[in-house]
């Protein structure tokens, strides 16, 4: 027999309670998309509590189970059978929220949190109230006791990404408010078992019999069971088609794009919850049978979508590719409701072509100005509801996106944008990819190149030799140094352009690289090699044309929309709170990052508190003369960050092997989401050029044949160890070391991305996240394995990101011969639990 009753994290927790995560549950497994998920849904919460104070929001179950060894006083000790992600990723948030408020407000919340649901204060034995799996303990308890460390792993992880989150300025502000819809606002089930009952069946019942039902599985139960006398005929005139169309996840999402375009708050996770309250009105197998044959129709719609060759307007054919390009699923319910407008004669297919304008101009010109996606989900889930149903539906669109702060950069935005801001770390590497290559299309140029052969190349590159030193010096101001300057051009959008790998380019000198970009037949390199010289003035010069084409490409918003381009303090602020302690960046990292000079960071951080901003130093490593805390404190911000483990040498300069680069920021600012390998499909005859081929004529053609055959070696030996190999959609073709794929019981991971302009990526901020190597320690030793190689020193600040090192390395025969050691050892620690269980099962 089971209690069921509806609580709170406050009703869970207060009291001496104590719940044990059995050994036999899987260890803490949530990433940043479960976590970005509940965390908009606290959001939406403390928003909707601001009017309402008693809304709730239902977030899901907890199964319990007594332990046997409760008493009639003392603590009361449950086993957690289900429900244990859900539990820890709340308490992991209370520590965050305890810890963020220490801070900005004083010592009190720390008991006050505590005492009240994170601990037992008089229980030392007993002492927290959540006991995760041992895996997760020693990272739990470093959240819970506040180390310095603040936990491991995918806790650890868990706990950065709500400290980043809490200490955004818009949040910041109503943390409070934020703690109480946490404690009292969200609500569960708790499923209480009998003391009697084996949990470790009821936990195998819930999680070990085989696939469990998808919500479009429970949406075709439940429909077919309605059916009672044509439920055959019904299935297959029109069920059967729909099933064979899409796969099950693709089902799952029609269903939710269907409600969505009648409430955009309603998220996937309530899809069959909220489709049977709708159909429950239904009176007749008549009324039910339409909305299967409604269904039907929708999914001709999503099926061109999804696949836009199927579209025979051209106009319309054309941006729905794109959008698909594109890669934003969030637009869907918006396409679909065009569509649907078409087929009901309310929309012409010339409407819908101009409508999907306006939104890949809505996205275009967001990436532009860094805010590829701030609020972007909801902005375009909810145009269908919000937009004004009297106008023409282009019209309409145009209007609701030009109405409100929704980020449509206007011309102004957009001509201050490209000059200034790193438009190489502005949301997906594809996305980038793409706005280069429609400028290219825009020329209408006789001699296209293929897009599969296209990548973005830095004309000033990324790393300087003296010749561009000396080039960009000639145009320094006072007080302007190389390295700053340098900073602020490399990535915006007027030095970029596109290569088709017909020469060798690299870090040539302007004399050589203008000779190779000649023989290009790509437009966008037209206005470079005109230029005699490639210093700020030309970059510049060239941003302004590229903006008015842009413009007039990508039509802005409606009416007086006011400019949106004000220096991004909110983006530096949330750079800053996630650099880990033992690391330093520079104020033009920052002001690169940000579109603005070094000058107005530093006033900026010498008058408004801001978390870590001592952390930040001039270019060289080196205390800024100016420098002043601007909360009264005294201390030596170099002696602050000697104890946080930053070392200095005897001229007092900060080692840059542990400094953040603007790259690293854009990763810790989220504005770079990190590229995941895809399985791709095997090539078929007449498929043209394999990924793996293109990979290799790209390192061919941009490397020395020395460093080419030493990268295709250490790939060869990748494989016979056992790892495989999968390769990037993008211009650049990057290849991941596959240690394990998709598809194994522990998850995929790999050590190494490489990259045929010369990087070796070692991703530790998926590492964090994967089995083994969730545990800190073995990244510290993969770490410090790769130190061993010469011209690599990665610093231990950098274990949750994704630092690199020069391909070059491998020129050395003897250090790729090491590399190869340390890639075995990374291997063999990826299947040690397979190891284990043949040994277990031989014995």
């Amino acid at each position: 027999m089971v209690a069921a009753a509806q609580t709170t994290l406050q009703g869970l927790l207060e009291g001496t309670k104590q719940y044990q995560v059995p050994l036999y549950q899987r260890t803490y497994s949530w990433q940043d998309h479960h976590l970005e998920r509940l965390w908009d849904d606290i959001l939406r919460l403390t928003e909707d509590r601001a009017e309402h104070p008693k809304t709730t929001h239902f977030i899901g179950s907890l199964v319990l189970a007594p332990s046997p060894n409760n008493g009639p006083a003392g603590v009361v000790e449950f086993l957690v059978v289900d429900g244990q992600q859900r539990l820890t990723t709340l308490s992991i948030l209370l520590c965050a929220i305890r810890d963020h408020l220490v801070t900005t407000d004083g010592d009190e919340h720390r008991d006050r949190l505590n005492d009240q649901y994170l601990i037992n204060k008089y229980e030392p034995l007993r002492r927290l109230k959540l006991v995760p799996t041992q895996a997760d303990l020693d990272g739990y308890l470093a959240c819970v006791d506040s180390s310095a460390q603040a936990g491991g792993g995918a806790v650890g992880a868990a706990y950065e990404f709500f400290r980043t989150r809490l200490a955004e300025p818009a949040v910041a502000a109503q943390v409070h408010q934020v703690e109480k819809a946490v404690i009292f606002g969200l609500a569960l089930v708790s499923v209480i078992a009998h003391a009697d009952d084996n949990v470790y069946r009821i936990f195998e019942s819930l999680n070990n019999t085989g696939l469990k039902l998808t919500q479009a599985d429970l949406l075709r139960n439940y429909l077919f069971m309605r059916l009672s006398n044509r439920s055959k005929t019904v299935y297959d005139a029109h069920w059967l088609p729909l099933q064979k169309r899409f796969n099950s996840t693709e089902l799952e999402n029609l269903f939710w794009l269907d409600l969505v375009q009648r409430d955009p708050r309603i998220t996937q996770g309530d899809t069959y919850a909220r489709q049977q309250a709708r159909l429950d009105r239904l009176s007749t197998e008549d009324d039910v049978e339409a909305e299967v044959r409604r269904f039907g129709h929708l999914g001709t719609l999503l099926e061109i979508i999804l696949h836009p060759s199927k579209e025979q307007d051209p106009g319309v054919r054309l941006r729905l590719e794109r959008l698909h390009l594109w890669g934003s699923s969030t637009v869907n319910p918006l396409l679909l409701h065009l569509l649907e407008r078409r087929s009901l004669g309310t929309a012409t297919s010339a409407e819908v072509a101009s409508a999907m304008r306006y939104v890949e101009s809505f996205l275009v010109r967001r990436l532009l100005i860094g805010r590829a996606t701030a609020n972007i989900n909801r902005n375009l889930v909810s145009i269908v509801t919000e937009m004004n149903k009297d106008l023409p539906v282009d019209q309409a669109v145009h209007a609701y996106l030009s109405d409100g702060r929704k980020y449509y950069a206007t011309d102004a935005d957009v001509r201050h944008a490209v000059r200034s801001l790193p438009f190489y770390t502005n949301g997906r590497a594809s996305q980038r990819s793409l706005v280069l290559r429609w400028l290219e299309e825009s020329y209408d140029s006789k001699e296209p190149v293929s897009p599969a052969k296209l990548t973005i190349e830095h004309v000033l590159p990324q790393s300087m030799g003296p010749e561009w030193q000396r080039m960009l010096a000639a145009d320094l101001e006072p007080h302007e140094n190389v390295v700053e300057v340098h900073g602020a051009l490399k990535h915006t959008l007027g030095n970029l352009t596109l290569t088709g790998y017909n020469a060798e380019l690299g870090n040539s000198p302007f004399a050589v690289k203008r000779v190779d970009l000649a023989k290009s037949g790509v437009r966008l390199t037209q206005d470079i090699i005109t230029c005699e010289r490639w210093g700020r003035p030309q970059i510049h010069a060239r941003a302004d044309a590229l903006a008015e084409r842009i413009i007039n490409l990508w039509p802005g918003p409606a009416g007086s929309t006011a400019d949106q381009s004000e220096v991004r303090w909110d983006l530096m602020e949330t750079a800053l709170a996630a650099m880990p302690a033992g690391s330093w960046t520079t104020y033009g990292d920052l002001a690169a990052l940000i579109g603005t000079a070094p000058q107005p960071v530093g006033n900026r951080l010498r008058a408004v508190p801001v978390t870590n901003a001592h952390r930040v130093l001039q270019a060289e490593g080196t205390k800024a003369g100016g420098f002043r805390w601007p909360d009264g404190r005294t201390d030596d911000p170099i002696a602050a960050l000697q104890a946080e483990g930053v070392l200095f040498d005897q001229q007092g300069r900060a080692d840059p092997t542990q400094r953040i680069d603007l790259d690293e920021l854009a990763q810790l600012s989220g504005l770079a989401p990190d590229e995941l390998p895809r399985r791709l499909p095997r090539p078929r005859p007449g498929d043209g050029q394999s990924r793996a081929d293109r990979f290799a004529e790209q390192l061919g053609v941009l490397q020395e044949v020395v460093v080419a055959g030493a990268a295709l070696t250490l790939l060869d030996r990748w494989t016979e160890m056992g790892g495989t190999l999968l390769y990037g959609g993008g211009a650049e073709t990057s290849c991941f070391l596959m240690a394990r794929e998709r598809g194994h019981r522990d998850g995929d991971i790999w050590p190494l991305t490489l990259y045929p302009s010369g990087k070796v990526e070692v991703v530790f901020q998926h590492l964090a996240s994967r089995l083994p190597f969730d545990d800190v320690t073995l990244r510290e030793q993969f770490r410090q394995r790769l130190n061993q190689l010469p011209g690599v020193s990665i610093a231990a600040a950098k274990l949750n990101l994704r630092p690199s090192f020069a391909l070059t390395v491998l020129a050395d025969s003897a250090a790729a011969a090491v590399l190869v050691e340390h890639l075995q050892w990374f291997y063999e620690q990826t299947h040690l639990s397979e190891q284990e269980e043949d040994e277990t099962l031989t014995v």
